[in-house]
């Protein structure tokens, strides 16, 4: 059996969709598992284990797949996503609609995984983590994020920085460069996603926005403090484990170049409190915002 999955998105994408690949796995374990995901990703797919092939796409573009005997879209409600799996002339088609109506206020990890369900595949939402890797004891401050409306401001990271002390890793991709610079001191990484993943695994603290980085500290059960701006963590922030997210409680433009309002109203000192908490310690003095820190 041949099977076509299509997921052509982001780092963070791909990891709440682990559950109902590893889903998909179980109910076929001889089957012959393709992703359709950006080629980047390949190193976080090898370490899926439910995957048997990467097929690289790049967003929504016709994929170079024929005839399988089932796909499955994990990309979005349609009808662009479902209309490229068609194209590819499934003998089965899983997708959203009148079958399985698009919920707007749902879970992305929950939305997969309730999507399969209905189709007589059963899923574990919890299903998420990723193999533990060496702990490297580091602490992990990763600014950036994929729309400026989740970057909490560079200066406020390079003040959290600070008062972390020198164990503190800067991360972030090669476009992002400048941005590490400006907030690290000493320790950064620019670059290749495996040693981002293995950073990660290995860390004692994670400290970022609402991106990909988050949802790697989840998978392998990193602490980690998450920042969160116009989209709620009931939404897309960690549904259990070692993490505290800030948030004011405000949804805002997703897809806004400005950090968004709610955002704004994370002050250092909330960083600093919820980072001293994980790492054992007290409430970091000088904490005034009324930003809900919620742990899983």
């Amino acid at each position: 059996m041949r099977i076509l999955v299509l997921r052509a998105l982001g780092l963070g994408d791909l990891l709440t969709a682990v559950p109902a690949l590893r889903g998909l796995r179980r109910a076929h374990p001889d089957a012959e598992i393709t992703l359709a995901a950006p080629g980047w990703l390949a190193d976080a797919v090898a370490r899926i284990d439910a995957v048997d092939a990467l097929l690289p796409t790049e967003g929504l573009v016709p994929i170079d797949y024929e005839s399988p005997d089932l796909a499955v879209n994990l990309h979005g409600r349609g009808p662009q996503s479902t209309e490229l799996l068609r194209a590819t002339r499934p003998e089965r088609l899983i997708t959203h609609g009148a079958h399985v109506p698009w919920a707007e206020r749902q879970h992305e990890v929950v939305r997969w995984c309730r999507l399969l369900a209905q189709f007589g595949i059963p899923c574990d939402p919890d299903d998420l983590h990723l193999p533990p890797r060496p702990r490297n004891g580091a602490i992990v401050v990763h600014p950036g994020a994929s729309h400026g409306s989740r970057r909490w401001p560079a200066a406020r990271y390079a003040a959290v920085v600070r008062e972390l002390g020198p164990g503190v890793v800067v991360t972030g991709s090669p476009s992002e460069a400048a941005l590490v610079r400006a907030v690290g001191r000493g320790h950064s990484r620019i670059g290749d996603l495996g040693g981002l993943l293995d950073l990660v695994a290995g860390a004692k603290l994670v400290v970022c926005g609402d991106t990909g980085v988050a949802h790697v500290a989840t998978a392998y059960r990193t602490p980690s403090v998450v920042l969160f701006g116009p989209v709620p963590p009931a939404l897309w922030g960690p549904r259990s484990g070692p993490h505290r997210v800030l948030w004011h409680g405000t949804t805002g433009d997703t897809f806004a170049d400005r950090p968004d309002p709610g955002l704004l109203k994370i002050g250092v000192g909330d960083v600093l409190s919820a980072a001293r908490a994980l790492l054992g310690g007290g409430p970091w003095p000088g904490s005034e915002s009324s930003a809900r820190a919620m742990s899983g």
